[in-house]
């Protein structure tokens, strides 16, 4: 009979057994515990169909319509196991814990596999998942300053030099703008992004700080937990300033390749904010091939927007860092140093 193991244990062990995350394909991509395969029991479609028999026939009927359609595929399922783990020793589970992992860790069982189910399945990952953003004990440093300081490219740079660092605009797949999904693969499910950020936080030591950039609580069509977002405002922030041509320079150098057609889109969006004039003028520098001067009118919109921002939240500290005519490896050093003097 396959080991039963709390969601601590089950994560301990997933950094070395594979994981099959035996829910629907649907179920998977809405949210799964990262690194995890899927290796669906049922299609959406079949889940769907069980569902239906559940309800409105009897457990058993749904019960003997699984049967019909797994029986048949058992053996795929094992050799298919045995691909994805040579080693035949698995973690799995399912939506609560229940008769899908259940079934699945009898079948490999019988074929000579080690398996261990998650008690609760993956809603109680995602409850464990919550819970870490309610009172999180590492400490946070917040990195913050104008549109087209380059943070994203410093805390890079910090990170490769030793720091602590969770990139939430990589996690997020979105650079935080109206301009943010340019260049960007699809962003992840907000459950999902969640997921990959309390993967992140945890895999870093709660003895050291933890660098992150200075965001609102939405990053595209993805939101930061609300109670976590929360702490981080009243975590000390640093704000950085390469100064007004080096940032104009860096917006260019992000953006200023992309059609002109995607570019009038991204200004489209904010033109409640931006005003119709500034919308039109930024749209015809553009159709005129002076993406400069374009740039230069989405600055000083996300100048205002931004001072706006620090405004709201009561940070604990609030430091200056000018950074202007320093190479990123160089500003990159200063902050190092500076984070020597924040209390741990």
């Amino acid at each position: 009979m396959a080991e039963k193991l709390d969601i601590a244990g089950f994560l301990r062990l997933s950094a070395e057994r594979k994981v099959l995350d035996v829910r629907t394909p649907a179920e998977y991509e809405q949210g799964h515990i990262p690194g995890a395969i899927n290796f669906p029991l049922f299609s959406n479609e079949e889940r769907a169909e069980i569902g239906t028999l559940y309800k409105q026939v009897s457990q058993e009927a749904a019960f003997r319509r699984g049967l019909d359609l797994v029986g048949p595929r058992m053996s795929i399922m094992v050799s298919e196991a045995e691909i994805i783990a040579p080693e035949k020793d698995v973690l799995v589970h399912c939506w609560r814990g229940g008769q899908r992992s259940g079934s699945v860790g009898w079948l490999l069982e019988s074929a000579g596999f080690k398996t261990a189910l998650l008690e609760g399945g993956y809603k109680a990952y995602r409850r464990f998942v919550l819970s870490a953003f309610e009172a999180p004990p590492q400490k946070f440093l917040i990195l913050g300053g104008p549109t087209g300081s380059g943070k994203t490219e410093l805390l890079r740079k910090m990170e490769e030099l030793g720091a602590q660092v969770v990139d939430l605009e990589k996690l997020a797949n979105h650079k935080g703008s109206a301009f943010g999904s340019l260049g960007e693969e699809d962003q992840p499910s907000c459950e999902h992004f969640e997921n990959e950020l309390e993967r992140a936080i945890r895999a870093l030591d709660p003895a050291r700080p933890i660098w992150m950039e200075h965001e609102s609580r939405g990053i595209g069509r993805v939101f930061l937990p609300d109670a976590f977002w929360k702490h981080l405002q009243s975590c000390e922030l640093v704000l950085v300033d390469p100064g007004r041509d080096a940032r104009l320079q860096h917006v260019l150098a992000v953006y200023g390749s992309f059609e002109a057609d995607m570019l009038k889109s991204c200004f489209t969006r904010i033109a409640t904010r931006l005003g119709g004039q500034h919308v039109k003028a930024a749209c015809e520098a553009i159709d005129a091939g002076d993406i400069p001067k374009a740039a230069s009118i989405a600055l000083d919109y996300y100048d205002k927007s931004y001072s706006h921002h620090l405004g709201k939240y009561p940070h604990s500290s609030v430091r200056w860092l000018s950074i202007e005519g320093l190479s990123r490896e160089a500003a990159a050093m200063q902050l190092l140093e500076m984070e020597k003097s924040f209390q741990i």
